[in-house]
């Protein structure tokens, strides 16, 4: 198994990646707004975690190995 070092900022920028996605999801399945509403909020925040998940991969995964 390979091992992927990661700083502060990367993982925080992956993690804020599939908290959006999630929360984009969530809504879509949520009764709480309108369906207009929810379609809305819910596609944008899909879109957006979906999105930022591509520069976070590349990140991750082609970042050269450091050496401590």
């Amino acid at each position: 198994m390979n091992e992927v070092k990661i700083t502060r900022p990367e993982l925080g920028f992956i993690v804020m990646t599939r908290a959006m996605l999630g929360a984009g999801i969530a809504l879509l399945l949520a009764d709480r707004l309108s369906r207009d509403q929810r379609k809305a909020v819910g596609v944008t925040l899909l879109l957006i975690g979906a999105v930022t998940t591509i520069p976070a991969v590349v990140a991750v995964f082609t970042k050269p190995e450091r050496c401590a």
